[in-house]
């Protein structure tokens, strides 16, 4: 396994100073990935072409993407301009994650954090959203031509943070049952850092009940469409290959491995971001080696499931390693933080690996 690493270019120079200005408004960066998206083309941006069909064994619906390169859930949160990523080098895009109903997320601020050196970030923006009924509204007005760019358009949902342990289930299903109707595939979130709330993916018990719930809803919809379990990094191996076979166990088609990172379970000395006293979940280059390991090791024991890579995937070769390894695609979303035209740059680097 080879942490695959680029040289800086004059463009990603330009980024840096771009950060340098903009270092205290971080969510204001996060906020013109879109308005990047939209202008990308004047700058040589544009679709790309190395189709990708992800098909599954129980005739859930293929999800077919122009790149085997998706946008993570947390960039797009609220389904707006979806059409416009298509510009970045991407296959598809994770809208969300999506919640019952609108959330501010975290009020604390600053709620989202760069480390310059270790190219990564962290946040605790909580899940702030617009609620799915909204998000799910938005997807359905653009999903007809991100198809016939075979652009793939996924929804992430979660449960409402906070909600009463009596209402978990119903909260999920109903934002779950409102994303299905919109959505080319949908991931459940079950392993969010960044809320002040416990992990689903620690709550066995919680976690039959859900997809066991979902399975059902699947069974009587008039389509079948693929789903997806976002676990955690941090998970140990006997965890995460007790959650495979428990999500095997009720018809979920694959993962996502895996989510931002607890940033008290790593070694950084990091602002705090939240009344938890840390700061939320990490994400960018210093996960690349976990979530290779945790690739190689759910494909290896069921090779049948679907995975997705997603964390610390900043350069072509290591998509073309993770897809080497039995990912059927990957998500990336912190790259662009740092990176120049990153999708377009890791689709060249894939594409085309003798001329590097």
């Amino acid at each position: 396994m080879l942490n695959h690493d680029y040289t800086l270019d004059f463009g990603d120079k330009l980024l840096a100073f771009i950060r340098y200005v903009f270092k205290n408004h971080a969510e204001f960066r996060h906020s013109c990935l879109g308005l990047y998206a939209k202008f990308s083309p004047i700058w040589g941006g544009g679709l790309q072409s190395a189709k990708q069909i992800v098909n599954f064994s129980d005739n859930s619906q293929p999800i077919t993407l122009c790149s085997p390169i998706v946008l993570a859930a947390g960039a797009n949160k609220n389904g707006k301009g979806i059409n416009a990523y298509a510009n970045l080098g991407l296959g598809g895009i994770t809208v969300g994650t999506a919640t019952r109903n609108f959330r501010i997320g975290n009020t604390r601020r600053p709620r989202v954090g760069l480390d310059e050196f270790n190219r990564l970030i962290y946040n605790s923006m909580g899940l702030n959203n617009d609620g799915i009924e909204k998000i799910s509204a938005r997807v359905e007005k653009q999903i007809g031509k991100a198809r016939k760019n075979n652009f793939a358009v996924g929804i992430s949902v979660a449960e409402t943070p906070g909600i009463a342990e009596e209402k978990r289930l119903q909260d999920l299903l109903e934002t779950f049952s409102i994303a299905y109707e919109a959505a080319d595939y949908l991931e459940v979130n079950v392993s969010c850092p960044n809320t002040g709330e416990d992990r689903l993916d620690l709550d066995t018990a919680f976690m039959a009940q859900a997809f066991g719930s979902i399975e059902s809803f699947r069974k009587t919809a008039s389509c079948r469409k693929a789903v997806y379990a976002k676990l955690s990094p941090d998970l140990t191996d006997k965890q995460m290959l007790s959650l495979l076979e428990l999500l095997s166990q009720f018809g979920v088609n694959g993962v996502i491995l895996g989510n931002t990172h607890p940033s008290e379970k790593l070694f950084y000395s990091l602002p705090v971001l939240n009344d938890k006293g840390t700061s939320g979940g990490i994400s960018g280059r210093p996960l690349y080696e976990n979530t290779f390991g945790k690739i190689s090791l759910a494909k290896k024991h069921f090779p049948n499931l679907s995975v997705v890579a997603c964390g610390g995937i900043d350069h072509g070769l290591k998509v073309r390693d993770l897809l080497n390894e039995g990912a059927d695609f990957v998500q990336i979303y912190s790259v662009f933080a740092f990176r120049w035209m990153a999708g377009q740059k890791m689709m060249k680097e894939l594409l085309c690996p003798s001329n590097l």
